[in-house]
């Protein structure tokens, strides 16, 4: 349980500065300096992909932690906190709290960047746009930040 804590910990750190770039994303936007978007683009895409690098790991990981509580493979983070002895359940339950905070703080920032990359496209000259469409400048980076696997895991 105790590297899997630290596993815990360690996305925790990754989804904050994930966080951060997609707050630091939205400023960007929001100050309408366009120069700078396809920069922080890829800040989140980066920190996106350090966070699913942290996956399998987080599985290989979770699925020791559930042999030794006793559980099938990949429970999910209540499943394997609920099958816990203490202290580990408290943990347990104290990272999933915060990687769900987490996680929704980052999917709602990145709905608002995507309203605000929506919104900069309907406003500027269709030459504009496709000048940002062959230099990489998408909305990939505001869209489905969050992994699929991840939110499985904390359901």
């Amino acid at each position: 349980m105790e590297e899997l804590s630290l596993v815990l910990w360690r996305e925790r750190e990754l989804l904050d500065t994930l966080l951060y770039r997609v707050e630091l994303e939205q400023l960007v936007l929001a100050s309408g300096r366009a120069r700078w978007h396809a920069r922080t683009a890829q800040d989140v895409a980066a920190a996106r992909t350090t966070v699913g690098e942290t996956e399998l790991l987080r599985a290989v990981v979770t699925d020791e932690a559930a042999a030794a509580a006793g559980l099938a493979p990949g429970p999910t983070l209540r499943e394997l906190a609920e099958g816990s002895d203490e202290p580990w359940r408290t943990i347990l339950t104290d990272h999933r709290d915060a990687l769900v905070a987490l996680t929704r703080s980052i999917a709602e920032r990145a709905t608002g960047n995507h309203d605000l990359v929506a919104a900069g496209r309907s406003r500027t000259p269709l030459r504009v746009q496709a000048r940002e469409a062959d230099s990489g400048a998408t909305l990939g980076s505001a869209v489905h930040v969050v992994q699929a696997s991840l939110a499985d895991f904390l359901r």
